[in-house]
């Protein structure tokens, strides 16, 4: 059967010519312009061209060199309305073959179309027929060749070999399917006796656990002729034999050829598949499997030609199976996706620009489904008012919300966190959808409630155990004395013992008492200016007022102008007392001090630090995190208050109490000179 390509911008002429033409003997293809018509032309898959010269215009003569320019052999028959030599002269000139005027007359179209046959089969008769220049040229067949076999003689059949392969192709999802019609295929265009394919699929990561040794077999995929059982235990490698040879040379592979004779393996693999022949399926990129091939059912090889055109074919086959699992995979990850968005405790709602609920897992129909629902489906104007009104307002700005809080007014208790966010494709502004997230808090609100309500019963456990132990501690000289005041009251050293359990018990009660109430000091703090070195000095007196034992040394760096501030000078004097106290204590046996003023910055930005170091054993950088925190102390006595109280008063302030991990204990104190308390 000859092609035909019938070049018109009108379909009726094309109508035309196939009215003219038997059926059975030429196919009719119409192609609009030379653009549409060049993969035609370009594979010689056309015996002639017909051009509608009237209708292509002024360009006809443009079309016709084009076409030459495609194709240099394939006769170009020209139709117009009158016959003009100026414009027949430069038809020819350009590469036509006849020129016919209009109307279309059968008879002389056959006639001429005959002719064209006849003389092209004229020098057929020492050589060979006359083949296309293109792609397809490999093709063709060879007619005295006895060797040839097969029944591809010429581009126009390989072109009926292609229409017949494409439906193959339909099958683009099922990869198993479209492997065994394609096998299927090749027994009936060329009565193929066994075949096999065997391929070299990706592995998912999301479903299978694959060893590299497995990445490197080629399993069966589809096979005809050939025991499944055989198949079943049977495998090719991409490091020896056959799939070693193929991935090497990227070509076909005989079993006589000279690679197979020096391969043990290769000849092996051959011999239990009785193939004779191994085709790489390519996808461009790489070698993706091999399709192992017998002869025909009559006995007889497949020769060059028509591996060639397995090869072409699985090539495009090797595309067509990267496609099928390029899609399994993104069906996989969806499918994945899904199910994590099914299953997660926070409701999920996609919401298109339509306002149609494009997705919602299960917590969104627990949440703001309707209960009668049958469907089970959530529909926009389920969701409450509120929420259905902040997602239009993102699908209509494309601007994210602030993630809020929201309390149904139906389930009073019920808290959500809410996020609504725009999906926006590309660069456009506009979304295509809006995605809600509601997180359900209640529980977590309730769990948070109980763990400050435990962990205040915890403090208040702690506080009450310090505050026992410390009031006890200084009740108890007390009480000694008291037991013994009548009997002992005119003994002189008695009298001296009581008056110092008496003053050790009223400072350690009022010390009590001023912790606790600059703890729970919420109010106006007292403003006044003062001297900072003297407030320094002051708040050392207290401290070593507090401590009985060894006189402590205070070696006190001031800087040379004044430094005065403004604040609550009896609170930043007890912060103060408490670090030096607690800085003395730190080596009782030698209670040395260091203080340090330092300042820095302009006129109404000036920031003063004060430095305070002990000569005791420091702290570890673990340690210097629970210094401040309430109850945190080393020591058998105290409430370990003191420093708590300091950061308290600091950072009412506007200040920073800094422990410093270092060998010997350094307390930082930073506070801004020109600022004044929280009120």
């Amino acid at each position: 059967m000859k092609t035909i390509l019938v070049l018109s911008p009108h379909p009726d002429f094309a109508e035309t010519i196939r009215a003219s033409l038997n059926a059975e003997q030429y196919r009719i293809v119409h192609r609009i312009t030379v653009e549409e018509a060049e993969p035609l032309m370009v594979h010689g898959l056309a015996g002639a061209v017909i051009l509608d010269a009237d209708l292509m215009g002024v360009q006809s003569i443009w079309s016709i060199e084009r076409l030459r320019r495609r194709d240099k052999k394939t006769p170009i028959i020209a139709y117009t309305e009158f016959a003009q030599a100026d414009w027949e002269e430069e038809a020819f000139l350009q590469g036509i073959t006849h020129v016919l005027t209009k109307p279309v007359r059968h008879r002389l179209l056959n006639s001429v179309l005959d002719r064209l046959w006849n003389m092209a089969t004229v020098p057929a008769q020492r050589t060979v027929t006359s083949v296309p220049t293109g792609n397809t040229a490999v093709f063709a067949r060879t007619v005295l060749d006895p060797s040839a076999g097969g029944r591809f003689v010429n581009a126009a059949q390989t072109l009926d070999v292609l229409r017949d392969f494409s439906p193959i192709l339909t099958h683009s999802l099922d990869a198993e399917a479209m492997l065994k019609q394609f096998l299927q295929f090749l027994r009936d265009i060329m009565s193929v006796n066994r075949a096999a394919i065997f391929l070299n699929r990706p592995c998912s990561p999301l479903t299978e656990v694959v060893s590299p040794d497995d990445s490197r077999r080629l399993r069966s995929a589809a096979a005809i002729g050939l025991a499944n059982g055989l198949l079943e235990h049977f495998e090719l490698s991409l490091d020896s034999g056959i799939g070693a040879q193929i991935t090497r040379l990227g070509r076909i592979l005989r079993r006589d050829s000279d690679e197979v004779r020096a391969d043990p393996e290769a000849q092996k693999e051959f011999e239990l598949l009785g193939a004779q022949v191994a085709v790489p399926i390519p996808n461009r990129d790489s070698i993706i499997g091999v399709a192992i091939f017998d002869g025909r059912v009559t006995g007889e090889p497949l020769v060059n030609v028509e591996l060639e055109l397995i090869f072409h074919l699985l090539e495009q086959v090797g595309l067509a199976l990267r496609n099928i699992w390029l899609h399994d995979q993104l069906a996989g990850n969806h499918e994945m996706m899904t199910d994590v968005l099914r299953e997660l405790n926070s409701a999920c709602i996609v919401v298109g620009r339509d306002l149609k609920v494009l997705h919602a897992n299960k917590s969104a129909r627990r949440h703001f489904g309707r209960k009668n629902e049958r469907s089970g489906r959530l529909e926009f104007s389920d969701l409450p008012p509120a929420l259905g009104a902040k997602i239009y307002q993102v699908l209509k700005t494309g601007a994210a919300l602030e993630p809020f809080r929201y309390e149904p007014e139906n389930s009073p208790g019920t808290l959500y966190k809410i996020s609504v966010l725009p999906f926006q494709h590309g660069n456009s502004s506009v979304p295509v959808s809006a995605l809600l997230t509601a997180e359900d808090l209640t529980e977590s609100e309730q769990l948070s409630r109980l763990e400050v309500e435990t962990s205040s019963l915890r403090l208040l456990k702690s506080m009450s155990y310090r505050l026992v132990n410390e009031i006890g501690n200084a009740i108890v000289p007390l009480s000694t004395h008291h037991q013994l005041l009548n009997e002992r009251f005119k003994d002189a050293e008695f009298r001296k013992s009581l008056d110092e359990a008496l003053g050790e018990s009223v400072r350690r009660i009022m010390r009590l008492n001023n912790q606790m109430r600059f703890l729970a000091r919420e109010g106006q703090l007292e403003q006044e200016s003062f001297s900072v070195g003297k407030l320094v000095e002051e708040a050392y007196q207290d401290a070593s007022s507090q401590q009985t034992g060894k006189t402590g040394q205070l070696k006190f760096e001031d800087s040379a102008i004044p430094l005065t501030m403004v604040g609550d000078r009896a609170a930043l004097k007890h912060a103060l007392s408490e670090i030096m106290l607690n800085a003395i204590q730190a080596n009782p046996q030698n209670p040395k001090i260091g203080v340090k003023l330092q300042s820095a910055g302009s006129n109404g930005d000036r920031s003063l630090t004060i430095e305070v170091q002990d000569t005791g054993g420091g702290f570890t950088a673990e340690t210097a995190q629970k210094v401040p925190a309430p109850f945190y102390t080393t020591r058998q006595v105290g409430l370990g208050l003191g420093l708590t109280v300091s950061q308290k008063i600091i950072e009412t302030h506007h200040g920073k109490l800094e422990i410093v991990p270092s060998e010997s204990g350094v307390v930082r104190v930073s506070l801004p000179l020109g600022a004044t308390a929280d009120h």
